[in-house]
């Protein structure tokens, strides 16, 4: 049985502990558009509006040389992607509180009190994911990422052209907005410039409220001149019905480096995209996969999560275990000429 710290807390039981939890937690919206991809090094490149109105085939002549098309209508992006990295130590008190167990021999109160450094130490593999999925929603909401902590500041602009981010003419809080008119002309324009119709759309809970007290909604769900109220699942029918359009209400919320608590979606914006996958997040080689899982100086390292490293190290002074997750990981935006988003508060 092992008899120390070190042999209980190592990055193979941390990760084993994470999946076990984790086996059946529904992804997070933004995984299942921008899908796990794994490369190597730091440079992310990707070709954008890939996806536009296809070009007829020209004419020739018999026994003509053919003539090399252009490839037209493709932007190549690039990037280098951003290192996140932070450590944690197993709690002074959690550490004693093992050590008097181990001495008892009692597998119960160990399990007990490693689960509870696991729980706290797994913070970490929880963080690295919340980063990821913030760096998704903010190209669903504004196209463009921006953070900054630590000393460190990033800011990639993702080209979304100006006329996919209007601002509306008339303000959907107000109840006589017609809502209906505005999704589908931007269905129209995307239609139009690539071929591609939106037919999904992403907003806060406080956005979806306009939608149940449009009046306009009201009036085609329950007849004119009603007052009772409409649920969900009739407005969604609705909108399914009249513009073949599916809403996510995303009111998931993190905290972000100052301790705040932050919406994913904000308020007052509307997100349309094309079905399929929008692009992928990808993740980089992190020094401590590339470097350290083949020498002996570091006790262990494990991925997770295709590209989330998990470093365990020995401490002698204090005793100590240190956790510390790394990743490298950016996504891709393929789909980003087929976006919109909209204003809705002018």
């Amino acid at each position: 049985m092992p008899r120390t710290i070190f042999d209980l807390v190592t990055a193979t039981e941390l990760v084993s502990y994470w999946e076990e939890l984790n086996k059946d937690r529904a992804p997070y919206l933004g995984e299942t558009l921008f899908p796990n991809q794994k490369k190597l090094g730091l440079d992310l490149s990707w070709l954008k509006g890939s996806k536009g109105l296809p070009v007829v085939l020209k004419l020739s002549a018999f026994d003509a040389q053919a003539v090399p098309r252009t490839r037209i209508g493709f932007e190549k992006l690039s990037a280098e992607m951003p290192f996140f990295k932070e450590s944690l130590y197993v709690d002074e008190q959690l550490r004693q509180e093992l050590n008097k167990v181990l001495e008892s021999g009692n597998q119960a109160y160990i399990d007990a009190i490693m689960n509870r450094i696991f729980d706290d130490n797994t913070t970490l593999i929880e963080a690295a994911e919340v980063a990821r999925e913030r760096m998704r929603m903010m190209l669903l909401t504004t196209g463009v990422i921006t953070m900054a902590s630590n000393g460190q500041a990033y800011t990639y602009d993702y080209g979304i052209p100006l006329t996919h981010k209007p601002t509306v003419n008339a303000s959907w809080a107000t109840t006589t907005t017609d809502i209906v008119s505005d999704i589908r002309g931007w269905q129209d324009m995307i239609e139009d410039e690539t071929g591609v119709r939106p037919t999904r759309s992403l907003v806060s809970r406080k956005t979806w409220g306009y939608f149940l007290a449009n009046q306009n909604i009201r009036n085609a769900v329950l007849g004119n001149n009603s007052g009772a109220a409409v649920s969900d699942a009739q407005v969604t029918t609705y909108l399914m019905n009249t513009l073949g359009l599916s809403v996510a209400v995303y009111s998931k919320r993190y905290k972000n480096e100052s301790g705040v608590s932050t919406k994913y979606v904000p308020d007052d914006i509307f997100s349309l995209f094309p079905e399929g996958t929008l692009g992928n997040t990808w993740f980089g080689t992190t020094p401590e996969e590339s470097d350290l899982m083949a020498s002996s100086a570091v006790d262990n390292v494990a991925i997770v999560d295709t590209g989330v490293a998990v470093t365990t190290m020995r401490r002698a002074d204090p005793v100590n275990v240190e956790t510390k997750v790394t990743q490298i990981s950016l996504p891709s935006f393929e789909a980003a000429d087929q976006l919109v988003i909209a204003d809705i508060i002018p």
